[in-house]
């Protein structure tokens, strides 16, 4: 190994090879905090020539290479533990171009989600694209795994905004797939594989992404919903009346979580389950037909409760009510299921899983939440305090195994925006056939020959 770091270093400047036990740790896992990250060194590469010298390093010196962005995904995917190189982005974070006539920016794969659409706004434009971790997500990892976010109900996924992307494959090639064209129909789209391939077929070292019109006067409201029936029917009426841009919701144990760490109570009535509106008020027309459409859910009794946001400071703290959900549980190390059915198999689905959850987490707390208006909901187990991590871990992997069987019978997924990595790797055989892992794993010895691009991941090679 010492020869190994040697010759890393005669690749690298020094101070870019990090050996560091705390560098490490810090570079070597992602947000799941479940597996014990153990990487030889972790390379920092400024330009994609070092990214491909990195590649064809590793492939002489057989050692693998897992990609790391933001480390902000929940399935294990950037998790170096085995002796591998973590190549961390974070050094390539320019923008490199903004074409106001194609209406692109194109950035480094370290270029920061967050700081994307700040370039974005001050063009006069807007990347839409939108979660909880756009401070510390890169674009490259949002790429990898194809990330969705807050607004996919009006806007879509990333892979609807890439309009190009440059990749290192693993004998240290560059592709530049589809070059930002608005049509190309010359074969097989390489850009879109790259979406969701979990670093596992190349390295993404720059991409081209779309950028559209601002949101006009974006407005929020939060309800109170009784039962879950109501709540998809609160959601059809205002689909149907309004130009929404999200509508997410979440329980009542989730609300009480973020309130005990600081947010704000929206109003004094209590309710089972809560739904978060935002929507475009280009005119006076839409504003009243929102305030019309409350007055008759809550007619129907679809609606206990409800405020507007007053000024954009009420705006962000009714938004903190979804987007604080994930860090005010962060301290219990929570056991996540990221899944996803068809919008109209939402009701029938969560019946079947809180019945599972009843029967199989008696003594568990259990909190949910989750866009509804894409069917993807986000599950959370919290870890009792005197129970051990890897019982506790074994026992959620042991009811995840059941919860893909509730999901195999709704046509739903176990991976709706997180990838599979590690986490959900033993259970990919409930959702693709053997015939599509089979074509994936073909697909992976074609971009990777030496099967040195984050191995695990997805599959056992």
């Amino acid at each position: 190994m010492s020869d190994v770091l040697a010759s890393l270093r005669h690749l690298l400047p020094s101070e870019r090879v990090l050996t560091e036990p705390s560098d490490l740790e810090h570079y070597g896992r992602d947000w799941t905090r479940q597996y014990p990250p153990a990487p030889l060194a972790v390379a920092l590469p400024e330009s994609v020539e070092e990214v491909q010298a990195l590649v064809r390093w590793a492939v002489e010196q057989n050692v693998a290479l897992v990609p790391s962005g933001g480390r902000t995904g929940l399935s294990g995917g950037a998790v170096a533990m085995h002796g591998e190189v973590v190549v961390s982005m974070q050094r390539m974070h320019r923008i490199l171009d903004f074409d106001p006539i194609d209406r692109t920016l194109t950035v480094e794969a370290g270029v920061i989600t967050e700081t994307l659409q700040q370039a974005a706004r001050e063009k006069g434009l807007y990347y839409p694209v939108d979660f909880g971790s756009r401070g510390s997500s890169q674009i490259g990892g949002n790429i990898a795994t194809n990330a969705g976010g807050i607004k996919v109900i009006r806007y879509g996924l990333t892979r609807d905004w890439l309009a190009g992307v440059k990749v290192v494959t693993g004998t240290g090639e560059v592709l530049e797939c589809n070059r930002g064209l608005v049509k190309n129909a010359t074969g097989y789209d390489l850009r879109h594989l790259f979406a969701g391939s979990e670093g596992t077929l190349g390295l993404i070292v720059e991409a081209t992404m779309r950028l559209t019109d601002p949101p006009r006067a974006p407005q929020v409201m939060v309800m109170a919903v009784p039962d879950m029936d109501s709540l998809m029917q609160a959601f059809a009426m205002f689909r149907a009346r309004l130009p929404l841009t999200a509508f997410e919701f979440f329980t009542d144990k989730a609300l009480a979580h973020v309130l005990a760490h600081g947010g704000k109570r929206p109003f004094d009535s209590e309710a089972p389950y809560y739904v978060l509106v935002e929507y475009e008020t280009p005119d006076e027309a839409t504003s009243e037909a929102a305030l019309a459409a409350f007055e008759h859910g809550a007619e129907q009794g679809w609606l206990i409760d409800g405020v507007m946001a007053q000024s954009e400071t009420q705006a962000a703290e009714l938004w903190h009510l979804r987007e604080g959900i994930t860090e005010s549980l962060a301290s219990r190390t929570p056991y996540k299921n990221d899944v996803s059915v068809r919008v109209s198999r939402v009701p029938a689905f969560l019946a079947d899983m809180q019945a599972l959850f009843a029967r199989e987490y008696p003594d568990f707390e259990v909190v949910w939440y989750g866009h509804i208006g894409d069917g993807n909901l986000h599950i959370s187990v919290l870890r009792p305090e005197a129970m051990a991590m890897q019982d506790f871990v074994t026992e959620c992997g042991r009811v995840t195994g059941m919860l893909c069987e509730v999901l195999q019978r709704h046509g739903g997924s176990i991976s709706a925006e997180h990838g599979v990595g590690l986490l959900k790797k033993p259970y990919l055989d409930t959702i693709r056939t053997p015939a599509e892992i089979e074509l994936m794993r073909q697909m992976k010895r074609v971009f990777d020959p030496h099967g040195i691009l984050n191995p695990g991941k997805l599959f056992d090679s």
